[in-house]
């Protein structure tokens, strides 16, 4: 199940005019200014390698530069609580993948299609400090010029990153395209701060502008649903407050009543998962006690409660697999790595 954040950065950025402002604020205005950005669209879920699927928050889009040149902009949104060290080989790992795919779909051509990969980065542990370049990953011998030499022998390949947590309000409220575009951003990095409280009343006009859009009140309870699931309990009531500035105590009490019902399923959806699992483990832990009292195993109180409390599913599977040759206690519960 995707976490609140894959599902609110893919339901905002799926849409190519909110994904162009997003790429358009972090390449180079060089590049930026080569794209014909009215063909930017979003690819299929067809053309995405099936394994990158794991990945729910990962977008592609395929836009032409403006003499018609084709080019593939791959964007990947990752939201993690931490920076990720290995995020150079992820990334690589990714655009070799769709490089593949691509070459099976235009197997005439003798050249691939620029992949431009980004990262979005909203964590609270701090700002993005993981190695973008490939280079710096790998254990080079020597020192000095003899380490540039090893270096000049390495793959090179370097992502971009729009770090959230480095850029003050003021910084994205000024971000040009759709106002929708930049109060997500600003949802994004504010939405589990204390700071959120004292945020909230900057962003009136610009909540206005998303009211006044076609979409206005959906966008705004996708942003307000977000908030109250990410944020702190302390500053809950400063964004109910704000909801009911923008769109009335009515329309507000509608939509908490749907956030509610949103979260008590959600709730219960993992409660039913936990409760599967722990009924799968129980009953492996029963039949192992059953296969060793047939086999005249004695097992004294402290082994059965060990067996009957273990919640790992693997474990029980393999005490199960041991207890059907067993004919002491030791044979099944022993830590046969030591």
């Amino acid at each position: 199940m995707s976490g609140p954040h894959d599902l609110f950065v893919r339901r905002t950025f799926s849409h190519p005019e909110l994904a162009a402002a997003e790429l358009r604020a972090v390449l180079p205005p060089q590049v930026v200014s080569q794209v014909d950005w009215s063909t930017l669209r979003r690819e299929s879920g067809s053309v995405v390698d099936p394994e990158l699927k794991e990945t729910e928050s990962d977008l592609l889009f395929s836009a032409r530069l403006s003499g018609g040149r084709p080019v593939l902009l791959y964007l990947l949104l990752e939201h993690q609580s931490s920076v990720d060290r290995w995020m150079a080989l992820r990334m690589l790992r990714y655009v070799v993948r769709q490089l593949e795919h691509w070459r099976k779909e235009h197997a005439g051509s003798g050249l691939l299609p620029v992949i431009i990969p980004l990262v979005m980065y909203h964590g609270p542990g701090g700002a993005w400090s993981a190695p973008r370049q490939i280079e710096e990953l790998f254990d080079v011998p020597g020192e000095g010029a003899l380490s540039e030499e090893w270096r000049a022998l390495l793959p090179r390949f370097e992502y971009l990153v729009d770090d959230l947590t480095s850029e003050r309000a003021e910084a994205l409220l000024a971000r040009p395209g759709p106002p929708q575009a930049r109060l997500a951003l600003l949802a994004l990095r504010y939405g589990r701060t204390e700071e959120l409280a004292q945020q909230l009343p900057r962003w009136a006009a610009l909540f206005a502008q998303v009211r006044a859009t076609p979409n206005g009140l959906e966008e705004l309870s996708g942003v307000f649903h977000y908030l109250l699931l990410v944020g702190e309990r302390s500053v809950r009531g400063a964004t109910v407050g704000m909801l009911k500035s923008v769109v009335g105590s009515r329309r507000t009490e509608e939509l908490m009543l749907t956030w509610g019902e949103e979260h008590f399923e959600q709730g219960r959806q993992k409660g039913l998962s936990e409760g599967l699992s722990q009924g799968r483990a129980e009953g492996r832990a029963e039949d192992v006690l059953r296969i060793l009292a047939a086999r005249g195993v004695q097992v004294d109180d402290q082994a059965r409660q060990r067996i009957l409390s273990c919640t790992d599913l693997a474990t029980l599977d393999q005490w199960f697999d041991r207890a059907l040759k067993a004919t002491r206690l030791a044979e099944v519960l022993e830590d046969r790595a030591q």
